[in-house]
């Protein structure tokens, strides 16, 4: 999530009370997790078994708790807790979200849109021309939705990301990312669709989504996709154009999805597979193979029998 106004990092180290190490010059005009940062960006790391690829990255700021050399064109910021001071940075950076008005008067509605009764759209959200809004429909702050967009009753767009750090308890790091929805998707009933932690989740154009359909925070859906109901897919997937997922498929996060991939119902994606192949399983394999598989498998009783003569 960009920033209204750049900061120096000699600035932000002053507002949070933290330590240069760098150059104090830089500018900083964003906040972003470890797996979207663009140049610019502040990220965090409280782990030192992750700080190389904190270092590695696009970042051009990294809130850190231990003193590290910091790399050319980037800053360190020394402090105690950075995973605190990243998450009071989101949630300032997201602004307000409380209204009471079922369609905020902030939001941008276009022509021929119908928001029907009991649809609820949050502060600065922006639907675009000839939508259709079914009852019970909640659009969060911030959400964006392009032109002859269809949402079924019961879906939410852009509640939080499911984004938790586990050190004595679940401590949660506040979303300031939005969703984006692009021209010509239709969203079934009761879908839901988290908000990026501090990007964007974004489900490209002419793409449609079966009912209960849950999309993690920042993942970067194609065009013209299919999703059948039941689908799960974690926190930053990325899910190239054609993809097919039948139901109940289930994604792990952090993996790629190849253009054009079809995955059979039932299945489960625990690495990033190649486009333009059919899968299956669990975790999936090539769907001839796997069934090949499956019928060896029903062979084995008669093949332990004949072995036992």
């Amino acid at each position: 999530m960009k920033f209204d106004n750049p900061i120096s990092a000699a600035n932000l180290a002053a507002k949070l009370g933290a330590e240069c190490i760098g150059d104090g010059k830089i500018q900083l005009s964003g906040i972003n997790e470890i797996h979207r940062v663009t140049e610019g960006d502040i990220t965090f790391c409280d782990n030192a078994k992750y700080i190389k690829p904190a270092l590695a990255s696009n970042a051009s700021c990294v809130l850190v708790n231990e003193r590290f050399e910091a790399p050319k064109g980037k800053i360190l910021l020394l402090l105690e807790k950075p995973f605190v001071a990243f998450t009071e940075l989101s949630k300032e950076t997201r602004g307000s979200f409380e209204t009471t008005e079922m369609v905020s008067s902030t939001a941008k509605i276009g022509e021929g849109t119908l928001i029907m009764p009991g649809a609820f759209v949050g502060r600065n959200a922006q639907i675009g021309k000839n939508c259709v809004i079914h009852p019970n429909v909640t659009i969060y702050d911030g959400c964006s939705l392009g032109d002859n967009v269809i949402v079924h009753s019961g879906t939410v767009i852009g509640a939080d990301a499911f984004y938790f750090q586990r050190k004595g308890g679940y401590n949660k790091l506040n979303s300031c990312g939005t969703v984006r929805i692009e021209n010509d998707v239709e969203i079934g009933a009761n879908c839901t669709i988290d908000r990026g932690v501090t990007s964007e989740t974004v489900i490209g154009q002419g793409t449609k989504i079966d009912n209960l359909v849950q999309i993690g925070h920042d993942t970067v859906i194609g065009k013209n996709c299919l999703f059948a109901s039941q689908v799960g897919i974690a926190g930053v997937v990325n899910v190239e154009d054609d993809v097919i997922l039948w139901g109940q498929v289930g994604v792990q996060k952090d993996l790629t999805i190849g253009k054009g991939a079809v995955v059979l119902g039932q299945s489960g994606l625990a690495k990033s597979i190649k486009g333009g192949i059919t899968y299956f399983g669990s975790p999936v394999r090539e769907a001839r193979e796997k069934m090949k598989e499956l019928a060896l498998i029903k062979q084995l009783p008669s093949i332990i029998e004949q072995l036992k003569k």
